[in-house]
Formats: C-alpha cells, structure tokens, sequence
C-alpha cells in the first residue's frame, strides 16, 4: 500500500535559508531511497519560512526504512531550528 505524506515545517526566520537547503538537500538524497517514488520540496509564497514536503512512499515499511536514515535523523535533530513540531498528515 502506498503512502502519502504532506509534511508543514516553518523556520525560525535566523534558520530559514539553513533550513531550506537541508529540506532541498534531504529532498534529493530521499529520491535515491529504493521505496520513495516522489519526494517535493515548496517554499510558500505567503511566507518564506514556511515549507510543504509532499513525498509518496511504495509502502509504510519503507517510509519507516527511509526515518532510520541518517539524513532523516539529522532533520529531526533540527527541530530547534523550526517555530513549532512539523505538522505531519499521512494517507493512503
């Protein structure tokens, strides 16, 4: 079964170019992970501090192998860097 997510992350405005290089670069090595079959990355218009991940996974099993990574780890790590906990919706 397929897995969707839409991920809301916004910045601190001192961390958002940080942040939006780490989200582009984590993007690009996610697309390499054999279960990713889209992973995009959006800056709103409205607020550039704001991000939208939208990512489709071949199965929960390898969006859970794709969590383990170390460039996932490292993103959870800069949650400091974020106003509040990405907001994270799940579908399939």
């Amino acid at each position: 079964m397929k897995i969707y997510l839409t991920v809301l992350v916004k910045a601190k405005p001192e961390h958002q170019r940080e942040i939006k290089d780490f989200l582009y670069g984590l993007s690009k090595s996610s697309r390499q992970e054999d279960a990713c079959i889209e992973y995009n990355v959006h800056q709103s218009i409205d607020d550039e501090n704001i991000f939208i991940l939208n990512e489709e996974w071949e199965s929960l099993d390898g969006l859970d192998l794709h969590n383990e990574q170390s460039y996932s780890k490292e993103f959870f790590a800069s949650f400091d860097k974020l106003e509040e906990q990405p907001i994270i919706y799940r579908s399939k």
